[in-house]
């Protein structure tokens, strides 16, 4: 697998295996997984400081649900929302901060307070928010969306799923190179659950080794999303629903380490930390035992 390495500011990112994990803080009533559970402020910094000493390499906070079919939230209210916990966690952990936002109003207000990644979304739909990784210097990811999270699960169609992504995201690269990011900034997002069915999504995982044709880091996000839930069958009101989701996400983290996949983007960050590291070490003891029996011959 490809390996890369990014340093900005006081942080050095090393991309390899096993994937780096990014947890998610929602700090909004109404996310699809975990809506209200960190909405008060004080919660969330917890979480957040729970989430660094379990394991997590980036913490990735939001204040505006992407659920299908959501409503977008006025840019003041997401700040309001995001900026006292990035204050708050910017000092109280060394792992970066990243803002999950395809609002440039946003992001500068998020970096101002700490935060050190942009998580666009969108992929620079905002056509201010190239100027503002720009000047900032920090890294962005770009993440495919067929549409808009109000529209994008209306009805998905692709003649191509796999080309057309790989496209998408190579045109966006280019664009953010024009306007001055360097590409050693940039991370691709396929967007599993943005704008796909639940076969689209599974087909992403099934060809992730594709998109290292892309030449920069690669992040998946597949945490609790609704193809677990529909694949294996299972409803809400299931007692142990989110275990059971969070089960599903392990294996989809599994398959998309082994084909080389970056960053995983996950709400159970204790659980990712176990998975990852039991992988990297089987995979290590069948790399050993292959050398061993290489030696023999």
């Amino acid at each position: 697998m490809k390996s890369y390495e990014i340093k900005w500011q006081q942080h050095h990112l090393k991309f390899g295996f096993p994937p780096l994990i990014m947890g998610i803080l929602n700090v909004t009533p109404d996310s699809f997984s975990d809506g209200g559970q960190f909405f008060a402020p004080d919660i969330a910094i917890a979480h957040g400081i729970q989430m660094a000493e379990q394991g997590a390499d980036i913490i990735d906070i939001g204040g505006e649900s992407t659920r299908p079919f959501s409503e977008p939230v006025p840019s003041l209210q997401e700040i309001d929302r995001v900026i006292p916990v990035i204050e708050a966690l910017s000092k109280k952990l060394s792992v970066p901060i990243s803002i999950d936002t395809s609002k440039a109003n946003v992001a500068q207000a998020a970096i101002e307070a700490g935060a050190s990644i942009i998580n666009d979304i969108s992929a620079l739909r905002d056509p201010d928010m190239a100027g503002v990784a720009k000047r900032a210097r920090v890294p962005i990811i770009l993440m495919h969306m067929q549409g808009t999270p109000q529209t994008m699960q209306v009805a998905p169609k692709y003649a191509s799923i796999i080309d057309e992504i790989f496209q998408t995201l190579k045109m966006r690269i280019e664009y953010a190179i024009d306007a001055g990011i360097s590409r050693e900034f940039i991370i691709a997002d396929p967007g599993i659950g943005f704008g796909k069915t639940v076969r689209d999504n599974i087909n992403i995982i099934q060809n992730l080794n594709h998109f290292q044709k892309l030449d920069v880091p690669l992040l998946i996000g597949t945490s609790r999303k609704s193809f677990i839930q529909k694949t294996l069958n299972i409803q809400p009101a299931l007692s142990n629903f989110t275990d059971a989701l969070d089960c599903g996400t392990m294996l989809t983290i599994t398959l998309s380490a082994l084909a080389g996949v970056h960053i995983v983007r996950v709400h159970n960050v204790y659980q990712t930390q176990i998975t990852l590291t039991l992988l990297n070490s089987l995979t290590d003891e069948q790399l050993s035992n292959c050398q061993v029996r290489s030696d023999r011959k």
